[in-house]
């Protein structure tokens, strides 16, 4: 049948796909768009499902904060020419406004969502995007921080945009007053926490685990550097209190002020009743 270039150039504009692709999709569906979008479609699964078991290391970490909630969303690409294609990160920052506006648990649920502005399954969004730009792409993680109560702050580091880069930082906050000072403090915590990459906000929040581990480790070092064992217990407490100063928020030194602890410098704002309640950090 005869199909004229306006058609295959309409059916390009609205899939992405190629001349031949849509000249082939046209002539399957009759000359319909609609049913050779929905053809090409289906190539694109069978081709999202060829690029499944490539690896997809590089990404962006998306955040977005709206009305009492906030979301951090892991975006998995290849290489790190797709995930500065404005494609890419279009996806990305729709699909992150789709778990903000949508009560979603888990990674596996958001493919069942309707993404952003759409009527469109994320599921068949990702599909599309998968044929379109030619690499395997994966929701990798999100996390989502909901509550009327607390103020939330985000950074992200190594940022193409905004609302998108290389390391990604949450941070939920409760205070009296929410002023520059405040704002600008929530901000730096943020930096501060994509710099040093703490594992808790203070000791007792810490995996125990962990705690034991190191503990273990670190007794066993000193009993093999031949100290005495009337001393071995003071030394290890010497120890741990390092350990906690580099892995705990609150016992860190401040990246802005060395001389100072995170703690020392909240103390500072005790007028603001500022008192920190969680963070979240993703990094690719």
């Amino acid at each position: 049948m005869g199909l004229s270039s306006q058609t295959i150039k309409e059916l390009r504009d609205k899939s992405g796909a190629g001349m031949l692709d849509c000249k082939k999709a046209l002539e399957e569906s009759e000359g319909n768009v609609e049913k050779a979008i929905e053809w090409l479609r289906k190539k694109g699964i069978n081709t999202a499902n060829k690029k499944a078991t490539r690896d997809a290391s590089d990404g962006l970490i998306t955040a977005k904060i709206k009305d009492g909630s906030a979301v951090l969303l892991e975006v998995n690409a290849e290489t790190d020419f797709v995930a500065k294609n404005e494609v890419f990160t279009d996806f990305c920052e729709n699909l992150s406004i789709t778990c903000l506006t949508n009560d979603v648990q888990d990674v596996s649920s958001i493919s069942n969502l309707n993404f952003s502005g759409t009527e469109q399954k994320v599921g068949d969004v990702l599909t599309d995007l998968i044929a379109k730009l030619g690499e395997n792409i994966v929701i990798k993680r999100f996390i989502k921080l909901s509550n009327k109560t607390e103020k939330y702050q985000k950074y992200l580091h190594n940022s193409i945009n905004q609302d998108s880069g290389k390391i990604g930082v949450l941070l939920s906050y409760k205070c009296d007053e929410n002023d520059e000072k405040v704002s600008e403090l929530s901000k730096n915590l943020c930096m501060h926490i994509a710099a040093m990459k703490p594992e808790s906000i203070d000791i007792d929040d810490l995996d125990k685990n962990l705690v034991e581990k190191e503990e273990k480790i670190q007794r066993e070092l000193i009993l093999n550097s031949g100290k005495p064992s009337s001393i071995i217990d003071k030394i290890l407490e010497g120890k741990m209190k390092k350990f906690y100063s580099e892995v705990t928020l609150l016992n860190q030194s401040y990246i802005l002020d060395q001389d100072k602890s995170v703690r020392i410098v909240l103390e500072e704002y005790s007028k603001y009743e500022f008192k920190l309640k969680s963070f979240e950090l993703i990094s690719l």
